[in-house]
């Protein structure tokens, strides 16, 4: 796959490709053509008949699990290699080798950029089960991931309840709010106001950068907290004008241009729109109650984007579900933080027995 260099430099010698030949229909009808999907795997594939773990990843991740996520994966960790098949696939629409709007369009020498079509979070869990049956995968033990994540690992449960054994969905709730959604409205209006954007037929020579760093800026005041940007900085000044806090913020966007993309951020945040457990399915409460799958349901406690009341709203709809509260000053990024914190809370859930039993019950019932 032929991406942009500094797209193509963000991805590890580690990633492997699987191409998906013919038509991949999406949820909403389109068709997408020769779909390729990117992933990395940790630990031995004998062990995924028992502890087979799908990681899956956020907004602007990859997947990198081991960069964006230290230390979930290692040794007595989480997610521990010599025990665990840990996979991880760069989701449908994303920029890190998997199919969207970077990709050329198949039989074109241009890319798909606004081309590319609207998708939905059961879109790229679709996607990720042709990826586990390419594998050889038919049950995973624990479906987890925070934020876009977990929003992925809740229609796991949802779409293959026989082949999945617990989740653990972290800094999500069951349903994208209003709030999430006007938050999105506002970064991709900010991408389309620059004047580089052109419909979304820019040129690689001259993105809308200055856009997508204004949505890379709103976004991470969401992902951080009061508390976290009053200790952090205060009011501190980097210079005679410019405010500590401002230079941070003008670093991250920087930052984002350097490896990220601005359809595929457009392309993605529509995406998040469309989680609803509850739709087309009937009630949400019913939908919620049909999902049997032990659950832990993660908050951490200032985050402002994904607040805990909706993670406790969601614990209580599910039936086998309980709530932990991450204690973090960090807001919403706390899951990329705390992880040390974090992953003794997936351990302790991984030990009780919840995960296995329950995937013993699904491969007895097969």
């Amino acid at each position: 796959m032929s991406l942009p260099n500094y797209l193509s430099s963000q991805i590890s010698e580690e990633t492997r490709t699987h191409t998906v030949g013919g038509s991949f229909v999406l949820e909403n009808g389109q068709i997408l053509e020769d779909v390729v999907i990117a992933y990395r795997t940790w630990g031995d594939i004998a062990n995924a008949e028992d502890h087979a773990i799908l990681i899956c990843h956020a907004l602007t991740g990859s997947a990198d699990v081991d960069a964006w996520w230290p230390s979930i994966i290692g040794a007595e960790k989480a997610f521990d290699p010599a025990r665990d098949f840990i996979v991880c696939a760069n989701i449908l629409g994303s920029c890190y080798g998997t199919t969207g709007p970077v990709t050329l369009n198949p039989g074109g020498e241009r890319r798909y950029q606004a081309d590319f079509p609207r998708i939905s979070v059961r879109d790229m869990v679709n996607l990720q089960r042709v990826l586990l049956d390419e594998l050889g995968v038919d049950r995973l033990e624990v479906v987890t991931g925070p934020s876009l994540g977990g929003m992925q690992a809740l229609e796991w449960a949802a779409m293959y309840p026989d082949r999945v054994g617990s989740v653990i969905p972290i800094g999500v709730g069951g349903q994208h709010s209003a709030w999430c959604i006007g938050v999105s409205e506002a970064q991709r209006t900010a991408i389309q106001a620059d004047p580089n954007w052109n419909g979304g037929y820019y040129s690689e020579d001259a993105p809308p950068a200055a856009g997508l760093a204004a949505a890379r800026m709103m976004a991470v005041c969401t992902y951080r907290s009061w508390h976290s940007f009053d200790e952090r900085f205060g009011r501190s000044k980097r210079s005679d004008d410019v405010y500590e806090v401002q230079s941070y913020l003008r670093h991250q966007g920087r930052k984002i241009n350097d490896r990220f993309d601005a359809n595929t951020y457009v392309t993605l945040t529509h995406a998040m729109h469309t989680h609803d457990l509850g739709r087309g399915r009937g009630e949400y409460q019913d939908v919620l109650a049909s999902i049997r799958q032990p659950a832990l349901v993660v908050s951490v406690s200032t985050d402002a984007l994904y607040p805990p009341h909706e993670q406790e709203a969601l614990a209580e709809l599910l039936p086998n579900a309980q709530h932990v509260l991450l204690e973090s000053a960090h807001g919403h990024d706390g899951f990329l933080i705390e992880t040390e914190n974090l992953g003794q809370v997936i351990l302790r859930f991984r030990r009780s027995g919840y995960a296995a039993r329950t995937l013993q019950a699904v491969n007895l019932s097969r």
